[in-house]
């Protein structure tokens, strides 16, 4: 059976005001066409749904049953107007983000803080990890969009993914060789990638696109990367290096305070790591208004 909404709306505003004339002018009808409604009601169900009054109208038995029923679909249906309307002002909502430790500090926490200072209403939902985790939370729609790194020198990031998503360059990361005290004869010197890998070195976890990346660049120099320590986050790295545990490979914003503190120095090699993008992944298909509002905030 298949019943126009309208008819029911109609149905509904007659019950609840009990007179025709009343109902027609809240609908913004005319009294006859209400009258006609109601018929193609009554026919399209199989049975009389009013009785007329001196007073107006009442339902039947029949009629008192079905308003009790149409009353609360109306009403989720309102409601899923007004919670529409919302999302669509930005007084409601959630956006659903994937980032690093280093693209959330260094890129996006600020476009955060502004789109929330802003619609404070929608929910921002951030999970951490490295760009495979987020190009996988991304294919599986676990997520909205995620700002990474390239996992190599110029490559598109997202893996066997890839070529699902949108990418988007947005910004330039430096990686950089930090050292302690314990090294501090080879400060200023220029040291080759020969010399570099024969040293203890302090890198991020495998599963991060930083390490891949690292371990590309002494590859393609015929020289293999064996960590002494692989540790899961860049202000790790750096702890390490301070204590000179090692030669510590990080984005150079995240030493900066360690450097300018003097606890760290940046080394010199003679083939510095090229810098890498920062790229925001994005499905093909269309995200929520709220997530595309704040896409459109971020620089292109």
């Amino acid at each position: 059976m298949s019943i126009s909404l309208e008819l029911y709306r109609v149905f509904y505003e007659t019950a609840e005001s009990g007179s025709l004339t009343a109902a027609a002018e809240k609908l913004y009808l005319s009294q006859p066409a209400v009258s006609q409604k109601l018929r193609q009601l009554e026919q399209a169900l199989g049975c009389r749904l009013f009785l007329r009054t001196p007073r107006g109208v009442r339902l039947t038995a029949e009629g008192e049953t079905l308003r009790c029923h149409v009353g609360s679909a109306l009403e989720q249906i309102r409601l899923g107007e007004r919670k529409l309307r919302e999302q669509l002002n930005l007084e409601s909502g959630e956006i659903r983000v994937g980032a690093s430790d280093m693209t959330l500090q260094f890129f996006l926490l600020p476009y955060l803080e502004r789109f929330h200072a802003r619609y404070p209403s929608i929910r921002i939902s951030v999970t951490n990890g490295p760009t495979p985790e987020t190009a996988r939370l991304l294919a599986e729609g676990a997520i909205d969009f995620g700002v990474v790194s390239e996992d190599s020198r110029g490559g598109m990031p997202g893996g066997e993914y890839a070529g699902e998503f949108l990418c988007r360059p947005v910004g330039e990361i430096q990686d950089i060789f930090i050292a302690g005290p314990r090294f501090r004869e080879w400060r200023g010197k220029r040291l080759s990638p020969a010399e570099l890998a024969t040293q203890p070195m302090i890198c991020l976890e495998n599963n991060s696109s930083t390490r891949r990346y690292v371990e590309r660049f002494f590859a393609e120099r015929g020289l293999s990367l064996s960590p002494e320590f692989e540790l899961a986050t860049s202000e790790l790295i750096v702890r390490f290096a301070e204590r000179s545990l090692g030669i510590g490979c990080v984005v150079r914003d995240f030493a900066l305070p360690a450097i300018e503190r003097g606890s760290v120095f940046e080394l010199t090699p003679t083939e510095p790591l090229p810098p890498r993008r920062l790229c925001i992944l994005q499905s093909r298909l269309p995200v929520s208004h709220a997530a595309e509002c704040l896409l459109e905030s971020l620089p292109i």
